[in-house]
């Protein structure tokens, strides 16, 4: 009997550990494809209202020059200024190589001073060194200046977390898309969107995200 009886428990655990496994990997689904939703629902749509400020989140700069994905994120918010949806732009970032005396703010400040924005309508943050410390450094700012709204301009697929880090910092934020057509393939916005998805994750579940950027090369590009 005693023979009969261990062969029965060890069935029992099994089956429960499947079902409890079953369990994680639904919830697993259903978080990802929510976020999934989210994240494509908000990239699509530009939300840009009459605001206080535009907002640039920060991406690669080379030797002085913004990256294309960076190029493509200060024209719009170009566009947007001289639509006079805000008569402020802030520019966020800093350097993302420790070996580099520029920064992405910076960088992004002179390339709107060329682009006709007069100085005194642009500000440039040059400290943060991600996403989550450009929001925070986007909350300082408005906080010390007494801007109610942002317009925030960042890539489709990573305005999603900057909208929900940015509203954690007591901002009223609208999203505005830059354009992606003819700057990424399909396959590189699988990849972006997969890494604003474990960015997120983590950032919810209060894990360490440092694998996702080392594993994502060019983090600042996103």
């Amino acid at each position: 009997m005693r023979g009969a009886r261990r062969p029965d428990r060890r069935k029992r655990r099994v089956s429960l550990l499947g079902t409890l496994f079953l369990l994680v990997l639904c919830a697993a689904f259903g978080w990802f494809a929510w976020l999934y939703h989210q994240i494509d629902q908000v990239g699509r749509v530009d939300d840009a209202h009459p605001s206080d400020a535009i907002a640039v989140f920060g991406a690669a700069q080379y030797v002085g020059h913004p990256s294309p994905v960076f190029h493509a994120r200060l024209e719009h918010a170009v566009s947007l200024y001289e639509r006079q949806i805000a008569p402020l732009v802030i520019v966020l970032g800093g350097s993302g190589d420790e070996h580099s005396t520029q920064t992405e703010g910076a960088v992004g400040r002179d390339y709107l001073l060329a682009r006709g924005i007069p100085y005194d309508h642009i500000l440039a943050e040059t400290e943060s060194v991600d996403t989550e410390q450009q929001a925070e450094r986007l909350a300082d700012i408005a906080r010390a200046r007494g801007l109610r709204s942002v317009v925030v301009v960042s890539d489709p697929s990573h305005l999603f977390r900057i909208a929900e880090l940015c509203r954690e910092q007591g901002l009223d934020v609208h999203t505005s898309p830059r354009s992606t057509f003819g700057t990424i393939s399909a396959t590189e916005r699988r990849k972006r969107v997969l890494h604003e998805m474990l960015s997120y994750t983590a950032l919810r579940f209060h894990l360490q995200a440092s694998f996702v950027h080392r594993w994502l090369q060019g983090r600042e590009d996103l």
